[in-house]
């Protein structure tokens, strides 16, 4: 037994720190190894991660992914690369790249100061803002409209936490519900289970296109916060992050983030029955485009 327990869990730290540095660090070998890399996807976090018709994983990030994972393949001098897929969670997905089971994740995820301890991020690919999705005919405009109101948020994202930064969960007497996935918490909207589904507004704007009744809803409140989304890759290896953001890099250089944007977000999506979200890129994300970098402030 340690007679100093400071020193006990400082030591017990270190060992877990360095235990994850060694899987991180074999990121390469371990895919030259088995050829193959793997994308850990969203079931439901349209138009960046989702399943389409087939059951296959599709969307924007998963794109990206891919052009990582061919530039993995050429790295490596591998004649042939398998992907293969694991499902994730808003709740699992840092453990999930944090233990080594998957190589990327292609998804929807807020690269912030609490997560960077525990994976690492690459360039932002996508800049959202922290919005609320409501019934029109409930008329709720903006936060203070949900004084004793029922707000839903997905598990394991910072969409409450940004209200409660703010104090508004407790000012206005907000009853916090949780859904499993996106797909979950805006059900709870649309059977009124919940007055509102605070999420970031382009999750927002992809539930609301696919709505049977798109109209019924609306997306207010004003932005309560930026959410650079960036794909994650294990902790601890800087010559695999090296080449992630080396391709990241390449792909905005030359334009390709350009294209795949307008793929996604500006026009029809085949597999979604010829959906289109009509989202212009913002300003702070073309901005950011200027000069990429992982770098973030939160």
């Amino acid at each position: 037994m340690w007679r100093n327990s400071g020193y006990g869990v400082a030591l017990a730290l270190l060992l877990s720190v360095m235990a994850t540095a060694a899987r991180a660090e074999d990121v390469l070998a371990k895919i030259r190894d088995s050829k193959t890399i793997t994308l850990a996807y969203r079931e439901a976090s349209f138009p960046f991660s989702y399943l389409d018709q087939d059951k296959k994983p599709v969307g924007y990030a998963i794109d990206l992914c891919l052009k990582i994972a061919d530039a993995v393949k050429q790295q490596l001098k591998l004649p042939q690369l398998n992907i293969a897929y694991v499902p994730v969670t808003s709740s699992n997905r840092i453990d999930v790249i944090a233990s080594g089971k998957a190589d990327l994740e292609c998804g929807s995820t807020t690269n912030n100061a609490e997560r960077r301890k525990r994976v690492d991020f690459t360039i932002a690919h996508f800049m959202a803002s922290s919005r609320m999705i409501v019934r029109v005919d409930d008329k709720i405009k903006n936060w203070p409209d949900l004084r004793n109101k029922k707000v839903v948020t997905t598990k394991g994202t910072t969409s409450v936490k940004s209200l409660e930064d703010r104090g508004q969960v407790r000012s206005l007497n907000m009853t916090v519900l949780e859904g499993h996935d996106h797909n979950e918490s805006f059900k709870m909207v649309e059977d009124k289970t919940a007055d509102a589904f605070v999420m970031d507004d382009v999750l927002l704007y992809g539930l609301k296109a696919t709505a049977k009744n798109p109209a019924a809803y609306a997306i207010v409140g004003e932005p309560l916060t930026t959410e650079p989304y960036a794909i994650m890759l294990p902790k601890g290896d800087p010559a695999y992050k090296a080449l992630v953001d080396r391709e990241m890099g390449r792909i905005i250089h030359d334009g390709e983030i350009y294209k795949l944007y307008t793929k996604w977000f500006l026009s029809p999506i085949p597999n979604k029955n010829n959906l289109t979200l009509n989202m212009p890129m913002g300003y702070l994300f073309r901005e950011s485009l200027r000069f990429p970098s992982d770098q973030v402030g939160n």
